[in-house]
């Protein structure tokens, strides 16, 4: 049975809050290096402004151009694949 679609970005507020918490996750990891830190802190910042899914989308490229990154930890580009994974499960719910 397909999912139920959400119009409203609104309904999804506590999802939205659970990504931003695996994020900052990666944010107060010190491994992680500081340009990536500053693009997984961007796609924080666009995801709990999002009023609509194209913005869930700017944050998906944001993260997926640096977890190709040489220099990010395995443990951490893990975490990042989560997070693109939970977010696209998102984008999906809404449509």
């Amino acid at each position: 049975m397909p999912t139920k679609k959400v119009k409203d970005i609104t309904a999804v507020k506590t999802d939205i809050q659970a990504i931003a918490e695996l994020m900052e996750s990666v944010l107060e990891d010190h491994q992680v290096p500081r340009n990536i830190r500053g693009a997984v802190d961007e796609a924080k910042r666009t995801i709990q402004n999002a009023k609509e899914s194209m913005e869930l989308s700017k944050a998906i490229y944001l993260l997926d151009d640096v977890s190709n990154d040489i220099n990010l930890p395995a443990h951490s580009r893990t975490d990042l694949w989560t997070i693109i994974s939970e977010l696209e499960a998102l984008k999906e719910k809404l449509g």
